[in-house]
């Protein structure tokens, strides 16, 4: 991928909600490179792949922008990344 291109899939990533420069950049690492991609995906796969493929624990928070994101492309509905944090979290 050329950088022109590598800078066209950011900018696409990027139209999705909850998606700044940094996730985007995660979703590349994992390959996404349309917004269609990440249909049907798993969340929590995508989150322990991300820990796996940079060696860094990431933050909870980006599993529940994992789960808005998955959310958004597979139903058109935008929540915020927080909204999921419950889910995460379990029965309080």
């Amino acid at each position: 991928m050329t950088a022109d291109e590598e800078k066209a899939v950011l900018r696409s990533l990027q139209r999705l909600p909850n998606v700044g420069p940094a996730f985007a950049r995660d979703l590349l690492l994992l390959g996404i490179l349309d917004p269609k991609d990440l249909k049907q995906q798993n969340p929590e796969h995508l989150y322990d792949r991300l820990r796996q493929i940079t060696g860094v624990k990431q933050d909870p928070c980006v599993l529940d922008t994992f789960r808005a994101v998955v959310h958004y492309v597979e139903t058109g509905e935008a929540r915020k990344w927080w909204e999921f944090t419950a889910m995460r979290k379990g029965p309080s």
